[in-house]
């Protein structure tokens, strides 16, 4: 570990984050990549201790290789969440951190926002609207309905705390249970099957691991209550999309919306866009005015622990994916 660390910034605008590292470590010795294509030279010539990277173009041509290379640094701080995009690496030579936890409120609205675009029957009111028609419609409550939190991590929390307030009961999912504030049952991952019946709501937002891989397959749609609604925080791959598909055409699943996808941008040939009854968002339920700034004011407070020889926050477990 070094007193005055090289660190590269890694994102399509690095100018900013530059300024609020020097304004809290004024001699900071740092470079910048505002390209895939531009970090694995500058890790060659630079060698540096830490790389703060973010995810800006997709996972196609992420220069991960790179990262974990010989010259790779000793701490990749990851502007994001998840961190499936970097695969498996060696804890012993690189500690990964990631920013769980800074857009978990935001993702929890979005997902609310989805919820009520149903119950309101907002796409309705719009057709109405567009030919100017005037029908009696009706609108359903939350309150009282049954969501179920596939991942109880920050954002499923932060879902959770949400979910009280409309007056709902609370089901959850974690790797391992315990009691959980706004949580009124918490089951173990491997009875995700023997709940689902009971949901009127889905939220899913667990990280994407070998273990949750398909996780919502065809056989878990099948346990889906009928007419229950869902919607996708997690990972492109946690929800098997031609099995919702299906499901959203049989109208079994009366809604669902999601923000991640197998293949991003989602192909323009993708049978998921003909889904009326589907959102589709560009992986941006966690993308706000300040998400950035507040990822990066994380990575600071590492660095500031990191200095003083303390353990980092967020660090994660490449085994578990969080």
């Amino acid at each position: 570990m070094s007193e005055r660390p090289r660190i590269i910034l890694h994102n399509d605008n690095t100018a900013p984050l530059g300024r609020m590292l020097l304004d809290r470590f004024p001699t900071a010795d740092f470079r910048e990549a505002n390209s895939y294509a531009a970090l694995p030279d500058l890790i060659g010539e630079y060698r540096p201790n830490i790389v703060y990277t973010v995810r800006f173009a997709g996972t196609p041509g992420y220069p991960r290789d790179a990262l974990f290379g010989p010259e790779g640094p000793e701490w990749i701080a990851n502007g994001g969440a998840g961190t499936d995009h970097l695969g498996h690496w060696d804890t012993e030579r690189t500690t990964v951190t990631n920013a769980a936890g800074v857009a978990a409120d935001m993702m929890a609205e979005y997902v609310f926002g989805c919820f009520l675009h149903f119950t309101l029957d907002v796409a309705g009111l719009q057709k109405d609207k567009a030919a100017r028609q005037w029908n009696s419609r009706t609108v359903a409550p939350l309150s009282g309905k049954t969501l179920l939190i596939v991942g109880l991590g920050h954002t499923g929390r932060a879902i959770a705390k949400r979910a009280k307030a409309f007056g709902m009961k609370v089901l959850g999912t974690r790797a391992r249970p315990r009691a959980m504030e706004n949580v009124d049952e918490v089951f173990a991952a491997d009875e995700l099957l023997d709940q689902l019946h009971r949901a009127d709501f889905i939220a899913v937002c667990t990280p994407l691991t070998p273990a949750t891989r398909n996780l919502m397959s065809r056989q878990a749609f099948s346990e889906v209550k009928q007419g229950a609604i869902l919607a996708d925080v997690s990972r492109g791959g946690v929800v098997d999309q031609t099995a919702l598909f299906d499901t959203l055409m049989s109208g079994h699943v009366a809604g669902a919306a999601c923000d991640v996808f197998e293949t991003e941008p989602l192909p323009v040939e993708s049978a998921l866009w003909a889904a009326e009854n589907l959102i589709i968002s560009p992986h941006c339920s966690s993308v706000h005015a300040g998400w950035e700034t507040a990822s990066f004011e994380l990575f600071l407070h590492n660095l500031a622990r990191w200095q003083k020889g303390e353990p980092l926050l967020n660090v994660v477990d490449p085994s578990l994916g969080y």
